[in-house]
């Protein structure tokens, strides 16, 4: 009997370690990385999220609702990237804040359109009329640049242009400077609005709906949208990973079918 137990205890003793490096083999270790997105974008993260979970990298999608929050909760290191802004107002947040963020890839191109529910066709605004453009100065700037192009107004040749440097208001449009969050409820309020695509989006607004559309050409590559992180991190081989998992064609599918068109993915640009 005694031969027994001690046999029994030599094999758990054996079996015992054998075990813990059965489990230790089956374990993955996992990197958890924080995104900041705008609450549109999760339907198009999620897909990839699935994607990178495969290869051990855990993505924690952050919501935010105003256009100043990311890049603060980037620089406060409360995020790891954020995706959500395009080179223009990239390049504007860092001279005003001072920062040092980066693209480590670019994701897509969203024209800002014109719309309305009030009338059918541009030519339709009348004298008076109320025009709703975004408040923030990127898209401030942008939206006035697309009045522009529409031929409702003349502005100055600046960087970011306001509402200040309309040089030609032939129709005495009044221009009226709403969060960019704001904007497509204002379409009941006004005669038109500039609305950002994430915004029309959720507005169940297409670009079919637009009565004006940005213009894609050479000189839109500011409005080229990007995944961004703090300098420091831009050769981050994980950050690396999430970059390419997202330029992929199942997402560029995807952003088709979330955006309903008016997102087009940069990759796929000739």
């Amino acid at each position: 009997m005694k031969k027994l137990l001690k046999k029994l205890s030599l094999s758990l003793l054996v079996l015992v370690p054998l075990l813990i490096a059965a489990g230790c083999g089956k374990k993955t270790d996992s990197k958890t990385v924080k995104v900041g997105i705008m609450s549109s974008d999760e339907r198009i993260w999620n897909p990839i999220k699935k994607s990178l979970s495969k290869e051990g990298i855990n993505l924690k999608l952050v919501e935010f609702s105003d256009y100043n929050q990311p890049n603060k909760a980037l620089t406060d290191h409360q995020i790891d990237l954020n995706a959500f802004q395009h080179y223009n107002f990239l390049d504007s947040w860092n001279k005003t804040h001072k920062t040092s963020i980066v693209s480590i890839g670019e994701t897509y191109i969203a024209p800002m359109n014109l719309y309305s529910h009030k009338i059918k066709k541009l030519s339709e605004i009348k004298t008076g009329d109320k025009i709703a453009v975004p408040n923030d100065p990127t898209n401030e700037g942008r939206a006035l640049n697309i009045l522009e192009e529409a031929g409702l107004i003349k502005i100055k040749n600046v960087d970011l242009p306001t509402v200040k440097d309309i040089t030609s208001n032939p129709k005495k449009l009044q221009i009226t400077e709403l969060e960019a969050a704001q904007t497509a409820r204002a379409l009941s309020d006004v005669t038109a609005v500039v609305v950002n695509n994430d915004i029309a989006a959720d507005a169940d607004l297409t670009t079919k709906d637009a009565i004006f559309q940005e213009k894609v050409n050479q000189r839109s590559k500011q409005w080229i949208n990007v995944i961004a992180a703090n300098k420091k991190d831009k050769d981050n081989a994980t950050y690396k990973k999430i970059v390419k998992a997202y330029r992929t064609a199942a997402t560029a599918k995807n952003i088709e079918k979330v955006y309903k068109g008016t997102a087009i993915p940069i990759w796929t640009l000739k």
